[in-house]
């Protein structure tokens, strides 16, 4: 399922910080570095199951308020980093709510058994065959 986190974007709320990031002495003067929060328990976008299934997939990245926190610093610009901070925020979304295929239990094929069987047949020789000889 393909989610938009753009059409959430009235439920953000976009902070601003100073940046650790590139900038030379600019970035002890800008507050480049864009700190985006969303409360998932509050969303009013998201159907239910879907709510749910973002809880327990992000319970270990959120808040005590239910908020995720992304923060984004990589770039100069405060525009740039708050694009990023929605990209992060989509990857995080998607992962979470992909569900892998169900895998379906197959049996091994005759000829896959039978050659299993040969070589465990032959490796038992070889290793009978380094026993003491008796008299």
């Amino acid at each position: 399922m393909i989610i938009d986190v753009t059409q959430f974007y009235h439920e953000f709320d976009f902070t601003y910080a100073r940046s650790r990031g590139p900038g030379g002495q600019n970035v002890n003067r800008t507050n480049s570095a864009a700190i985006l929060r969303w409360n998932l328990r509050d969303t009013q976008m998201l159907p239910e199951n879907l709510k749910e299934r973002l809880l327990a997939k992000l319970a270990t990245q959120l808040t005590d308020d239910g908020d995720i926190l992304i923060r984004s610093e990589e770039f100069r610009d405060q525009d740039q980093n708050r694009s990023a901070c929605l990209k992060k925020l989509q990857a995080l979304v998607q992962k979470a709510l992909f569900v892998p295929k169900k895998r379906i239990a197959t049996k091994p094929s005759r000829s896959s058994v039978r050659k299993r069987l040969d070589t465990k047949k032959r490796h038992s020789e070889v290793k009978a065959g380094r026993k003491k000889v008796s008299n």
